[in-house]
Formats: structure tokens, C-alpha cells, sequence
């Protein structure tokens, strides 16, 4: 027997086991949601969270996810882990995001200077079943259409096109050899040239990505036109820009951060600060390769402070380092506290020594191509564990405010695409493409728990609410 006669058959193998596993779990027995009578307290869980959170800042994340269900929902991973915990799996594992709801996907740069589409935050990675990051995904489309007032048709079609194009980008990748299936990715600028091509009538019926997103998609001249608006926006999120919003001249003419509290505040260099991120920089250092420890030292540091990001991730340390070259071009890192996963209660701890290195390990396996900066560190003495990646390099997103019900039902199936690949290069996707088969049944399933868990996520946000107008909760609309 051929080695390529083996690797088929292994690979069929391992497809009949995925469709032997719908005697165990159906495929439709993803579709319910409901609510165990043990449910513990949604605002409970986030209290729970606060303790490692820096105290003043907790009150600007309520307010943040008090602001609709959709902005709660992108706040509540810790909730929404532990319901998924009561639902139906396979039992195949891949690493997961955790947090895989829409506005985690986005547009970056690669180190070849190249945008491209993929997941962008991995807070919550870990082994774990491959199903709780389709239902996190496809619940963020349910809610999100809901708070942007699309019609229900609308809604329901991007929703069923997050399953449908994860189980037809399993099946397709499947069908490539592990090389091309690890190197493939969405590459920005060879969609849109592509795009171009079919609107000038060239046959670009051989281009796999464009083949999953469908060829419909080059026809929605509205939609394209956002798309590349949007491109170019996150073309110009650079460090020169950041740096000229985040920082001033100050009397003695060097570069000191702009106090804008309580999002943007400097941090003071006193000994003990200065002695610990001498230490985290060094530690992070021995994490890069050595081309890029001997790149970050032609950089000077210049000024660290503390700047507010995300929803879920309020009130978690994240500081970030501005560094000049001799020249005067600056480079911007952040560094970010990395807590447990909210997904270790349910499928054990990590196997790395501190979340710093989970975060950075599960983030390049999934991810088609990562910061070069990205590393790790721990700060000893106060046992506090970040990851170290880019503050701004060309990372932007598609704005939801502005997306018409045809791109809503686009980009959903471009994040399936996309989660697809990522659970592909880090699980069985053989198995999971045999689980899924080719007809619908899935599909529908997860919009049926979408809708389901919608109306849930609607419920813990009206919870919210209340808690924060008794005085339960404090809350800053900062």
C-alpha cells in the first residue's frame, strides 16, 4: 500500500467515527437551549470575576455590558461557559477560543505586512469541545442582528450561515493535504483583487476562499465597497498613529503619555515598577526567537501606562510600553494580564505553567499567522501572568453599525470560514467534517440554540439592569 493510500484511508477512518458519533449525540440535539434549574446567577458569575480585577475600573465594565444585550453578551464568556457546559458534545476536542462571538474577529497585519482575516483575541483559549465555540459564534449573530434591528429573515439566514459555512469549510479543508490545509488563510488583499476579477467577468471559479464565501458575494457592490473602506481604515491604525493619540511632548522634550483617566493614564516609573518591568521585558524576551529579541533592541523605552480596552476585559491589567527607535519611529506593546480561562472550570487546567504561555500557544495554533512580538511573561512577586503583542498594527474590524442585512449574512459566513480553519489545523477536523455530513440538519440545529440562547442572554442583561438600579452593582458609563 501507497503512503498516500494509508493517510486516505486513516482519513476515512477517522470520517466514519464522526458520523458514527450521531448515534451518541445527534446532530439536532445541538438545536435546545434551556436553562438547568441549578443555573447560577449571571450577575453572581461576573462578581466572581471582579476580585482580579484593579477595583476602580470594575464599575466601567458593568456599564459597558449594561449598554445592550449584545455588549453584555461580549462581557459574559464566564456565563455563557458555564451554561454550554449542561449542552450535547462529540467529545472532539480542538483548541478552543473560548470567546469566539463576532466582534473577536478582525483584520491584522502579518509579519509580510499582509491584512488578513482571522480570530484576534484568546483570552479564553483551551482544549475543549469544538461545539461550544460554533454556538458562541452563532448566538453573537442571533443578538447582535436583534440590537441592530435587522429583520428576523435577515437574522435567521446569517445565523443558519455560520453553521452551514463551518461545515463546509470543515468538509473543504479536510480535502486538502495537511500542508495546504495548514497554510491556508484569508489574505485581504488577494480577496478583493479577486472580487475585482469577477466583476470584470474573469473566471476565478478555482479560488477556494472565494468558492466558500460565494461568488454572490463579488455582486454586493455596496458591501465590497464598505469592506474596502474598512481596509483601508485598518491600514492606517498604525504605532505612528496611536502614538500621536496617546502621548504629547512634554517639558523636556521627551514623549510622555497623555493622562486621560480613567482609560488612558500614565504609570509612574518608581523603583519597585521600574525593577519589575525590567524583569517581565526580560523574561518576555527569552519567549521571542532571536531575530526578534535582536529587532526589539534597537528600540529605546521611552513611557508605560495603563489603557482601557475591550468589554469583558475591563478592569484586567493592560498596560502598554511606547519604545522609539534612533530615528524617532515608534513601536507600541502592550502587555495584558492573562487570567484563567472561564473554560478551565469545565475541561481542566492548562498544561502550561502560567496563562501568559496559554494565551501566546493557543493563539499561534490557531491563528493562520500571529504577532511577531507576541510572548509572555510572569511577574513574580505579584504572581501576575501577560501576554505581550503589538498595541496597534494595522488591526481594525468591519464596523456592525454600518453592515447591511446582505453583508451581515456575508461576514457571518466569512467568521465561519474562519473558525473552521482554526478548529482544522488544531483538532480533527476529519472527524468533525463526518460528524457534520452534507445536509442541514446542523445548520438549522444551531440557529434553533441561538435564538434560544438569545432570548437568555436578553434576560441576564435585563438582570443587569435591575442589579445596577437597586445599587447592587457599581457602574461608570466612562
Amino acid at each position: 500500500m501507497q503512503m498516500d493510500d494509508v493517510t486516505v484511508d486513516l482519513r476515512t477512518q477517522h470520517r466514519r467515527a464522526g458520523r458514527d458519533l450521531r448515534k451518541v449525540v445527534s446532530r439536532s440535539a445541538h438545536g435546545s437551549w434551556e436553562p438547568s434549574g441549578e443555573r447560577p446567577d449571571p450577575v453572581g458569575v461576573l462578581h466572581d470575576q471582579d476580585a482580579d480585577r484593579v477595583p476602580h475600573l470594575v464599575p466601567i465594565r458593568y456599564g459597558r455590558m449594561a449598554a445592550s444585550p449584545f455588549a453584555f453578551y461580549r462581557g459574559a464568556a464566564a456565563v455563557m461557559a458555564a451554561d454550554l457546559a449542561d449542552t450535547p458534545v462529540t467529545g472532539i476536542e480542538v483548541q478552543a477560543c473560548g470567546d469566539a462571538h463576532l466582534a473577536n474577529f478582525g483584520m491584522y497585519a502579518t509579519p509580510e505586512r499582509r491584512l488578513v482575516f482571522d480570530l484576534n483575541d484568546f483570552d479564553e483559549t483551551l482544549p475543549g469541545p469544538w461545539e461550544w465555540d460554533v454556538k458562541r459564534l452563532a448566538a453573537s449573530f442571533e443578538i447582535a442582528g436583534r440590537s441592530n434591528g435587522y429583520a428576523p429573515g435577515a437574522i435567521s439566514a446569517a445565523v443558519t450561515e455560520v453553521g452551514r459555512s463551518y461545515r463546509e469549510a470543515t468538509a473543504a479543508l479536510t480535502r486538502l493535504s495537511t500542508l495546504e490545509e495548514w497554510y491556508f488563510h484569508i489574505d485581504l488583499d488577494t480577496v478583493v483583487a479577486e472580487v475585482d476579477a469577477v466583476i470584470r467577468g474573469e473566471d476565478r471559479s478555482g479560488s477556494m476562499v472565494l468558492t466558500l464565501l460565494g461568488l454572490e458575494v463579488a455582486r454586493d457592490r455596496k458591501m465590497i465597497e464598505r469592506a474596502r473602506r474598512q481596509i483601508a481604515k485598518a491600514r492606517r491604525r498604525t504605532s505612528e498613529r496611536a502614538l500621536t493619540r496617546l502621548t504629547e511632548v512634554g517639558p523636556d522634550g521627551g514623549l510622555r503619555i497623555i493622562d486621560q483617566p480613567p482609560l488612558v493614564e500614565p504609570l509612574p516609573l518608581d523603583e519597585v515598577t521600574r525593577r519589575r518591568y525590567d524583569q517581565a521585558f526580560a523574561d518576555y524576551l527569552d519567549t521571542l526567537n532571536h531575530d526578534r529579541r535582536h529587532l526589539l533592541q534597537r528600540f529605546r523605552f521611552v513611557a508605560l501606562g495603563r489603557k482601557v480596552v475591550g468589554v469583558g476585559s475591563v478592569g484586567t491589567q493592560a498596560l502598554f510600553a511606547v519604545y522609539v527607535d534612533d530615528g524617532g519611529a515608534p513601536l507600541l506593546l502592550q502587555f495584558k494580564q492573562a487570567l484563567a480561562s472561564v473554560l478551565e472550570s469545565y475541561v481542566g487546567p492548562s498544561e502550561y505553567p502560567t496563562h501568559g504561555e496559554r494565551v501566546v500557544a493557543g493563539q499561534r495554533l490557531m491563528q493562520a499567522a500571529s504577532d511577531p512580538f507576541l510572548g509572555w511573561a510572569r511577574v513574580a512577586d505579584i504572581g501576575v501572568d501577560y501576554y505581550f503583542r503589538q498595541l496597534r498594527d494595522m488591526k481594525g474590524s468591519f464596523d456592525l453599525a454600518f453592515m447591511s442585512p446582505s453583508g451581515f449574512v456575508h461576514y457571518a459566513r466569512l467568521c465561519g470560514i474562519t473558525l473552521a480553519r482554526a478548529h482544522v489545523r488544531s483538532g480533527d477536523g476529519d472527524a468533525i467534517a463526518g460528524y457534520l455530513g452534507d445536509g442541514d440538519v446542523f445548520d438549522r440545529a444551531i440557529a434553533s440554540f441561538a435564538a434560544g440562547y438569545a432570548d437568555q442572554a436578553e434576560r441576564d442583561h435585563a438582570a443587569l439592569r435591575r442589579a445596577i438600579d437597586d445599587g447592587r452593582v457599581p457602574v461608570s458609563y466612562a
